[in-house]
This record gives C-alpha cells, structure tokens and sequence, in this order.
C-alpha cells in the first residue's frame, strides 16, 4: 500500500464497514470495530509501548462521522463516544494492509484477558 492520500473513504451502515480505496489499487474492507479496537488514541493505545487498553465489548460499534483534517488524516468519530484518535493516511494504509494479522493479536489479547467482543458477554474461565 502507499502512503498517498486515499481515492476513497466510504463507510457503509448496514454493515458498519469502512472502505478504503488508495489509488490504483484494490479497496480493502475493515470494519467499524477493527477502526475502534485499533483507534490510534492515547486513551487505547497509551502513551508508550505497554500502556494499550485493550478495547472490549465493540462487536456492535458503529462509525457516526468521519470528518477530514488537513491533508494527511481522518478524524472518525464512533457510536460509542470515542472521537479522539486521528487516522493518518499511513495508519488508515498499515489497517488495511495487515488488517488480518491485526485482528489475529486482537482476538488473542482478547482471550488472554479473559474478555469479550460482545458488549453484554462476561467471560468466566475456570482453572483446574
């Protein structure tokens, strides 16, 4: 992917995905959750390496606005409140791109942490 900016952005309700279009090449997917979980904000991603919060209970989140700023980023702004992290074109380019393996670690910190896509989902385990 490049790091120019996007042809395209098109978020479509009835699905809750973001597509993302870069010129001269083919439009990648990503839904509104996998956009949330990886909001590239301090509040989830912290201030440094080891400080993420892990976003739980998402899988229903949708997007409400996607609003430009300047000429290198997207600010999204989400159903749930959150509107603190600026997209920038080479981040919007790194989701799409490794958008599968991205979403593997989710699922794996997920279930580390004992916890839930699902916003009405505790998580028990049991250990013995």
């Amino acid at each position: 992917m490049t790091q120019h900016t996007p042809e395209s952005l098109k978020y479509r309700r009835s699905d809750r995905t973001l597509e993302i279009r870069f010129p001269g090449e083919a439009a990648v997917d990503v839904s509104a959750e996998f956009s949330r979980v990886l909001s590239p904000s301090a509040e989830v991603q912290g201030h440094g390496p080891g400080q993420e919060v892990l976003q739980t209970g998402k899988a229903n989140v949708g997007i409400t606005a996607i609003e430009p700023v300047g000429h290198y980023a997207v600010q999204i702004s989400f159903d749930d409140g959150h509107s603190s992290g600026l997209y920038t074109w080479a981040y919007l380019a790194q989701l799409a791109r490794e958008k599968r393996a991205l979403w593997q670690r989710y699922l794996e910190k997920l279930d580390e942490a004992g916890a839930s896509r699902d916003p009405s989902t505790d998580v028990v385990k049991f250990i013995g």
